[in-house]
């Protein structure tokens, strides 16, 4: 026996994030900031509202009792809320700009309405009677035709053809996709354009349920809900607010006694440079701009509380088909029997598969082509069809001969027909025992045969095929595991054939013969245990465990059950996307600790810039603490007052993009973040304010 294998290849494309911060998105965004500086507005953020009050106390100071130093001061607190509230203007000012865009799409656009489409006669709808209607008018199941240069009308799914697609409206990246009938990349977003070939849609969303809907009401509809997390840093830093509020007013009447009492304005300066300042600006800004990076994985989260969750998650739980391997078993070897030949076997198996429309038999010839025979064309000969009565597919050639391809049962039969004989028993006992080899690997196993011009009939061997484990999940698997967290497989597959799997994908455990019922109660022991879940899921089944998980996502191209129970929706229906979905909630995460580390940590710096400021006058010792050598007590104050400002600006960029992620497990993240956040928010105030510091020295009265 011989035996001829190859290893199928495919990339998955991978999307780059769009990039998340330019200049002109600070001055288009500077509108809503200052729009944003009303009261109650800025009461919602008790950090940045303090800075606010401070800086109009400063003002009606500056007012009525003028001065240089209290002015700049004045102006530099005002430019600190103002740059709070430009960074949460700026997070939230990319998706308004992308809903007004898709506003447009939605209104304007127009669509080539297939009437009496019958994919059996015409599946690429090239004599079928078309309509122009507006994509408003789009129903639910209606069937659009869209060439390239055109605007696909609405969401749905391509029904026949491959088109490369400009998804940069809606995903913010701007390199084309391909998207193709059948599989797991049909599905296609309403407001995207086709930039080549034409393609058949059928719409399966109804009017007002599309993404363009769904990404305007996300945007423009009830202010963003905070999320567990965010709430409890938001009670943290105002207790800390409250207690440097109380630390700073006691200051005052204690300093008089020993005949050092600092200004008002002073005192308001030293406040707004304890509190945590730089997180409390930014944090919104935070969370905005994670809802917005799963929107360029074109996920639509329901809620910030699933995006938080998924950082969170220690438990994933994924589906084998379509997720873990592909949807279609495809062909991964060639196995001849006694008394064949392998390259016989290949040209046989190809041919009775040129006219095979379906993915299992077009990955036969894609293997074929791949072990060298590329010379594969037309079958001069009459193609007959698989049917289920037969079992089998072929071709009949004009000389005589014929080939088949079936289930090994119908193809034994047939040869059997005509053969007998030594020479056919150990060709027959040769495919049985390759026939048990390949369903003990959890494999399908086809057997080809040939029949020649004189009716003598031959087998050639079997064609293996296989769940095939996509391209690089082993290694994304092995990631979430430094990641601490525990991968599973669920399966309707005998445990025998989810092993095989498993073991190949590289999972830590597996579910086999999954039922609902068994979905939701693995579901149910995770979440007792301490853990949080992950899953997905497109069918009606899918809903209980959903809806129980705590990330659950939900596949744009499911049923509408499944989507009502989910908290996150893909609209890819990429089920792999679910790692992403896990690394994005884990930068959410880590974002907000790194700058939260940061902004507490620049409090030292600023400490040693203005209390030996404050009380050097009184108390000439004090000047051993001013290790930075400022120049004056009033430049010292006013240089950490504009350092506290700028730092917000500088940061806005890291904050919608969001600290970069490196799997590994929390507390190597812990130790990664102290170093470089916590150490590095103590260093670079010191250079910060120094550098301001000289320039500000040249100010005359400074």
């Amino acid at each position: 026996m011989t035996a001829v294998t190859d290893r199928p290849t495919s990339s998955a494309p991978h999307r780059a994030q769009a990039g998340a911060f330019t200049p002109r998105q600070l001055w288009t965004s500077l509108p809503e900031s200052f729009r944003k500086l009303n009261p109650r507005d800025m009461w919602h953020n008790p950090v940045m509202f303090i800075v606010e009050v401070g800086a109009a106390l400063t003002t009606l100071l500056a007012i009525f009792q003028p001065s240089a130093f209290t002015w700049w001061i004045t102006v530099w607190l005002w430019l600190t809320v103002l740059f709070a509230t430009l960074a949460e203007a700026v997070a939230e000012g990319r998706g308004k700009a992308q809903a007004a865009t898709l506003r447009k799409t939605r209104t304007m656009t127009l669509a080539n309405r297939v009437l009496g489409y019958d994919e059996k006669t015409d599946a690429s709808a090239e004599q079928a009677r078309q309509e122009s209607v507006a994509s408003a008018d789009l129903g639910l199941n209606d069937v659009v035709v869209v060439t390239a240069g055109e605007l696909i009308p609405g969401d749905g799914d391509i029904v026949w053809g491959i088109a490369s697609v400009d998804e940069s409206a809606i995903t913010g990246e701007s390199a084309p996709v391909v998207r193709e009938s059948g599989g797991d990349r049909s599905a296609v977003t309403g407001g995207t354009r086709v930039l080549s070939d034409r393609i058949v849609v059928k719409i399966t969303s109804k009017p007002g349920e599309t993404f363009v809907d769904r990404m305007i009401a996300l945007v423009e509809g009830a202010a963003r809900q905070k999320t567990p997390n965010e709430i409890a840093l938001n009670i943290l830093l105002a207790s800390l607010t409250i207690i440097f509020v109380v630390v700073v007013l006691a200051l005052g009447p204690t300093a008089g006694f020993a005949h050092a009492a600092p200004t008002v304005t002073v005192l308001v300066a030293l406040l707004v440079c304890l509190i945590p300042t730089t997180i409390g600006a930014l944090l919104s800004a935070i969370g905005i701009a994670g809802m917005d990076r799963l929107v360029q994985h074109n996920v639509l989260a329901m809620s910030g509380r699933a995006v938080e969750a998924a950082g969170d998650v220690s438990t994933l739980l994924l589906d084998k088909t379509g997720t873990i391997t592909y949807g279609n078993r495809q062909a991964a070897e060639f196995r001849a029997v006694t008394g064949s030949d392998g390259d016989e076997l290949i040209e046989a198996a190809a041919h009775a598969s040129i006219a095979d429309p379906t993915p299992e038999g077009q990955s036969v010839v894609a293997l074929a082509q791949s072990l060298g025979h590329a010379q594969l064309g037309r079958v001069d000969g009459e193609v007959v069809p698989f049917t289920a009565q037969t079992r089998m597919s072929g071709v009949d050639y004009p000389d005589g001969s014929q080939v088949r391809k079936g289930a090994p049962s119908a193809v034994l039969a047939w040869v059997a027909e005509s053969s007998t004989g030594a020479e056919f028993a150990e060709a027959r006992a040769d495919l049985e025992s390759q026939v048990a080899h390949v369903s003990g690997l959890g494999g399908t196993p086809l057997a080809v045969a040939a029949k020649a011009a004189d009716g003598s009939a031959r087998l050639l061997g079997t064609i293996y095929l296989k769940d095939v484990v996509k391209t690089g999940l082993k290694e994304r698997f092995a990631d979430l595991r430094r990641m601490g967290i525990r991968t599973v497989m669920v399966t309707g597959d005998n445990p025998v054939t989810a092993a095989v799997i498993a073991r190949e994908a590289g999972v830590d455990d597996v579910l086999a013969e999954a039922t609902p019922e068994d979905k939701l109660a693995l579901i149910r022991r995770e979440q007792e245990g301490g853990h949080l879940v992950a899953m997905t899921g497109d069918g009606t089944n899918d809903a209980p465990a959903l809806a129980q998980a705590d990330v659950g996502v939900a596949m744009n191209t499911g049923t509408s059950a499944a989507k009502e129970a989910g908290n996150m929706v893909d609209l890819d229906s990429d089920p792999t996307k679910l790692i992403d979905i896990v690394t994005i909630g884990k930068q959410l995460l880590i974002t907000r600790g790194a700058l939260t580390t940061f902004s507490i940590a620049n409090d030292v710096a600023k400490y040693f810039a203005i209390i030996p400021a404050m009380f050097v006058t009184a108390f000439p010792g004090m000047q051993a603490l001013n290790i930075m050598r400022l120049h004056s007590p009033d430049s010292a104050i006013l240089s950490a007052v504009i350092f506290n400002a700028l730092v917000i600006i500088a940061l806005i960029p890291l904050a919608l993009r969001g600290v970069r992620y490196r799997p590994s497990l929390v507390s190597a993240l812990l130790g990664r973040n102290l170093l470089i956040y916590g150490v590095g928010g103590i260093i670079a105030p010191f250079i910060g304010i120094k550098l301001i510091d000289l320039l500000v020295s040249l100010i005359p009265g400074f």
